[in-house]
């Protein structure tokens, strides 16, 4: 999947750096601002293809913020709002808001629900083609050789990760907070599923899969 813009609006630090990283971790380019006091210049230099929305921001809310994306750009929008805000979810929902998400949230249920409101848009392909694999987020299908691979949920959220960010070294614990939504996990999780659809990729064709040692883990049609 090819990357998009995405502009976030989050005041809390530590959430607003985990989900710039998350995201760039998913291959888009990202700009993070702690308020809306640009927001307007954002929207016509950097021209965003999805707005990430805190409701809660100092200066103008989140609401008036999706109202100015709305009036003046084509961008996407998803709210964040708190967990008890079933109010704001509706508010954000008919005022033209894509998706909302609740606080606190996983980072990857959010990358995963901008990606889906990204493809649904047509604003980045759904398909990645690694050599003779062709992987197709949108279709839930990975076809190799011609022949449809058997893989399980895991596997293939596993398998569309490693393709969006094919060609390059991803390490376990970068594997682990993507596919799983943690990184505190033993890093082991990583090794077996990998191993799994190693075997089920090679049944297919020569290794895709390779392991760069004491690294990680890459997709790729050519050997290290």
């Amino acid at each position: 999947m090819s990357g998009a813009r995405v502009l976030v609006v989050e005041d809390t630090p530590a959430i607003r750096a985990a989900v710039e990283s998350g995201l760039r971790e998913s291959g888009h380019e990202v700009l993070a601002r702690a308020d809306g006091a640009e927001f307007e210049r954002d929207l016509t230099t950097f021209r965003p293809d999805l707005v990430v929305l805190d409701v809660m921001l100092p200066g103008r809310d989140g609401f008036e913020l999706l109202d100015v994306t709305r009036r003046s750009s084509d961008a996407a929008v998803l709210i964040l709002t708190a967990r008890d805000g079933v109010a704001d979810r509706l508010h954000g929902l008919t005022s033209g808001a894509d998706d909302y998400l609740v606080k606190p949230f996983v980072l990857a249920e959010l990358v995963a629900r901008v990606n889906i409101v990204l493809r649904r848009m047509g604003r980045v392909a759904s398909t990645v083609q690694v050599g003779d694999l062709v992987v197709d987020a949108d279709a839930g299908v990975a076809v190799r050789g011609g022949e449809t691979l058997a893989l399980t949920a895991t596997e293939f959220k596993l398998l569309c990760y490693l393709a969006a960010h094919r060609n390059r070294v991803l390490t376990k614990t970068q594997i682990l907070t993507a596919v799983w939504g943690y990184d505190n996990y033993d890093t082991n999780l990583v090794d077996v599923y990998v191993s799994t659809l190693r075997r089920k990729l090679e049944a297919c064709g020569p290794r895709l899969l390779h392991t760069s040692r004491g690294m990680g883990f890459v997709l790729r049609a050519d050997p290290l």
